[in-house]
């Protein structure tokens, strides 16, 4: 019989097995992924700009870490973010889809703001403060619960759902500063008097602690409690989870009552601990970035920490490079944008490896 040749490719792509991965196998990746970033945007920047990436670079840490204010925003700005992260976390986790953080966290802060508002001369301090917690939370639970008993009932599409809840938010928020500021200009003043206390002389602190607090419980109720187990075991099959006696329905609903209720205390820090007032644009789009966050972070309220703090940092550093500078923002944004693709790329190569192979023979 003859021999006949069969081509094959030079290499091939596998999936890599978790459990034999080094640990520092994931650094070296993603160090290695920073340093092609910050090569990448430095040739961009002489293109582009004719700036010395050196000098950019050293911007952005000075528009973060450059003065004691700036340390403080930017750890304001970490918190809120990291809150929001957290509020998608257990969804996500569960594999529901849950767009609508960016409307649960405007509610939320439209309930306080109504606090302060209406009740502000009526209640003593404390109980206003707790009228503040108790209606911020409710506002989030309701706002993300919603979607969910649609979702448990009658299996509607979760992500439209919560997308189109968001632009309900916005209208509903408009409507209100409508009725809130009779002059008709939709900018309501500040309410600092009615705003959460202020800890150790820092307006931020006490943000930075209640989260730091969430960080710890999300991830202990997510890692160790039988409703975070109830969680994954939804979210890897729903099949298995109603095989071995889980109620998929209840623990839909539940874990976004749960995403909710932290939506809502986000909106509580941004408007009665931060911006003690609300506008429509009050979130941001920290509510779709969380999302990026959360999943970087492979949903570990842990390591949230970290893609938190690398996602403001560029924020903010992209800033002050386009006020430095003089350089138009887009400029800035690119910068931004090629750091977190190349952050964000680099996970293939922790989850499938590149194996090259020899030709083979086969016998014909």
């Amino acid at each position: 019989m003859a021999e006949a040749k069969i081509k094959t490719p030079l290499f091939h792509i596998a999936k890599r097995d978790p459990a034999s991965m080094k640990w520092y196998t994931g650094v070296i990746v993603r160090a290695v992924a920073v340093v092609a970033a910050l090569i990448v945007s430095g040739v961009l920047i002489m293109l582009l700009a004719n700036i010395n990436p050196l000098e950019v670079y050293s911007s952005m840490f000075d528009g973060v870490f450059g003065t004691e204010r700036r340390i403080w925003n930017t750890l304001q700005d970490l918190a809120i973010l990291l809150c929001i992260s957290l509020a998608v976390t257990p969804a996500f986790k569960m594999r529901f889809w849950n767009c609508g953080a960016e409307g649960q966290v405007l509610i939320g802060g439209l309930a306080t703001i109504s606090v302060m508002f209406f009740l502000g001369d009526v209640l003593p301090y404390p109980v206003l403060i707790l009228v503040m917690i108790v209606a911020s939370i409710a506002a989030g639970v309701i706002w993300a619960v919603i979607p969910a008993i649609f979702k448990a009932i009658w299996n509607t599409n979760e992500t439209l759902f919560t997308l189109m809840m968001n632009y309900v938010a916005i209208q509903i928020v408009a409507w209100f500063l409508k009725m809130f500021v009779k002059s008709g200009s939709g900018v309501l003043g500040a309410m600092p008097e009615y705003g959460l206390p202020v800890v150790g002389g820092k307006q931020f602190l006490l943000n930075i602690i209640i989260v730091a607090v969430l960080t710890a419980v999300s991830f202990i109720y997510l890692k160790y409690s039988k409703q975070g187990y109830e969680i994954s075991v939804v979210g890897e099959s729903e099949n298995t989870a109603k095989y071995i006696g889980i109620g998929v329905k209840k623990v839909i609903i539940r874990t976004l009552i749960v995403s909710g209720a932290i939506c809502g205390i986000a909106g509580l820090l941004i408007v009665g601990g931060t911006n003690h007032t609300i506008s429509t644009t009050a979130v941001a789009g920290r509510g779709f970035t969380a999302i990026m966050v959360s999943w970087l972070a492979k949903f570990n309220p842990l390591t949230m920490v970290l893609t938190t703090f690398i996602v403001v940092f560029l924020d903010r550093g992209a800033q002050q490079i386009s006020t430095a500078f003089g350089i138009p923002s887009s400029i800035s944004d690119i910068i931004t944008g090629i750091m977190l693709l190349f952050i964000i790329g680099c996970e293939f190569f922790l989850r499938y490896k590149i194996v090259f192979t020899k030709h083979a023979k086969e016998v014909a």
